[in-house]
């Protein structure tokens, strides 16, 4: 397209974060602003074709506003920041998340491709607007999808120009894509997007771009390749992702107790599938889930500073929580400070999480227990987890109560504690399961009825026959 001042700018820069209401959609705020490069040849117009190459799945469009720098800028005082914009318009930072991973951070081949940019239709004079009284939104198929102001910025736009501006000189004609609000989500081929930006009775009229099917990607370099991750990281608020656990596989684990469990693993040469020395936080809540794992090492104070604060392993553990998920905290069974605490378990639930186990304490325990999510805990401390540990990394092989636990591992936990299931198992354990219970409810009628146990618990040849009429009786399979 041919830039809205006539010149093809030196580049286009655009910010990560930089909406609250997007900050809470992605469970982060950062204290800084950061940015990633896309190509002057992204650029394009109103009613140009967003295309979605075939085979792709994830094309998101992002409502933005753009801001075209007017004169030169190098390190500008962030009270002189908009005095160097010149231009105010609609943006639409387009991606595609099939190919996020291949460039992690730079977003080149997500978000550079051509066409990727759309601006316009028109552009409002800089001079004329307050930057912090514009308002932004974006219409699916006529349907509003994002309506924002910039009231709600986390960076002022002068601030950005500043910040950019101490290491980057801002030329003429330069665009600046501001961040996007809440409500980003994925377009498909015969949706059409658009975005208009409004500062009283000023408008940049709605820039309109329908979505178009292109060609496959040639089978050479990076392909698309989307997971679960990505899908909630495209789809956003929309996003409704499927159980991480089979609901009939769920139904069955939850139908057997942890003691008979623990019985039958240890039948099959697996001793050690309990997570020894947690408890319920709250008693009488059954829990069901796989492992989602979170490793903390012992505190080292030069290294928290670095590793505990901001968005730190804790709290990526928790926001990449699926539904059904059960978070296994490896405290290295030091109780002497907390590992979570009332509000990411909060988070953690909101997420879908089945539960949370931890063979480190949990703070806030009162308040957790009344949430009603499952958390088994080694005990309860006052302290934060800062004192004792160093949350490090997720997704890993941990040890946690003495157990080894991989992510993917089944969680089964009751009054009794926790066990870890071996998925390849799970299925086979439940049904040998059953009959056990089965067996041990007979033979408690019998124990109540005054007879000896023994011959009779485990049961032996001399109460098979009878056994088995017991269950024709009961209408089960012996």
């Amino acid at each position: 397209m041919t830039h809205p001042l006539g010149t093809a700018p030196s580049k286009v820069i655009a910010v990560h974060l930089n909406y609250s209401s997007r900050a809470r959609e992605r469970g982060r705020a950062p204290s800084q602003p950061s940015y990633f490069l896309k190509p002057p040849s992204s650029l394009a117009g109103t009613q140009e074709a967003l295309e979605r190459p075939a085979g792709c799945e994830l094309l998101g469009f992002e409502g933005e506003i753009a801001l075209v720098i007017g004169s030169r800028a190098q390190r500008v005082p962030p009270d002189e920041g908009w005095s160097y914009v010149r231009w105010v318009t609609a943006a639409n930072d387009a991606g595609l998340y099939d190919l996020r991973y291949a460039d992690r951070g730079s977003n080149l081949r997500s978000k550079g491709a051509d066409g990727f940019t759309p601006l316009g239709p028109r552009l409002l004079d800089a001079g004329e607007v307050d930057p912090a009284g514009l308002r932004l939104r974006t219409w699916v198929n006529g349907e509003v999808a994002q309506d924002d102001t910039t009231g709600h910025l986390l960076f002022p736009f002068g601030e950005l120009v500043a910040d950019l501006s101490r290491l980057v000189t801002l030329e003429p004609g330069d665009v600046i894509l501001t961040g996007t609000p809440a409500g980003a989500s994925v377009v498909r081929p015969g949706d059409v997007v658009e975005v208009e930006v409004t500062a009283g009775q000023l408008s940049t009229g709605r820039l309109r771009n329908p979505v178009a099917e292109a060609p496959a990607l040639e089978p050479f370099g990076a392909m698309p390749r989307v997971d679960a991750a990505e899908r909630a990281a495209a789809w956003g608020a929309a996003w409704t992702p499927e159980p991480v656990l089979d609901p009939r596989l769920e139904e069955g684990l939850r139908s057997v107790a942890v003691a008979t469990l623990s019985a039958q693993l240890r039948k099959r040469g697996l001793p050690h599938m309990s997570i020894d020395g947690v408890r319920p936080v709250q008693p009488g809540r059954q829990m069901v889930g796989v492992a989602h794992t979170l490793r903390y090492l012992p505190l080292r104070e030069d290294l928290f500073k670095r590793y505990g604060n901001g968005f730190n392993a804790q709290k990526r553990a928790i926001e990449e929580i699926q539904p059904g998920h059960v978070l296994v905290m490896d405290a290295r069974r030091d109780a002497a400070a907390g590992t979570l605490g009332d509000i990411l378990a909060l988070r953690a639930q909101k997420r879908g999480a089945a539960g949370v186990v931890t063979d480190g304490a949990v703070r806030d325990s009162a308040a957790i227990a009344e949430l009603g999510l499952p958390v088994y805990a080694a005990g309860a401390h006052p302290s934060v987890l800062g004192r004792r540990h160093v949350p490090w990394d997720t997704g890993i092989p941990v040890g946690c109560g003495g157990a080894l636990v991989q992510p993917g591992d089944l969680l089964v936990g009751d009054a009794d504690g926790v066990v870890v299931v071996p998925p390849d198992l799970a299925g086979e354990l439940t049904a040998d399961c059953r009959e056990q219970e089965r067996q041990e409810r007979f033979i408690t009628e019998q124990v109540r009825a005054g007879e000896s146990v023994d011959e009779l618990y485990p049961l032996g040849p001399a109460w098979r026959e009878q056994y088995e009429k017991w269950c024709k009786e009961e209408g089960a399979d012996a």
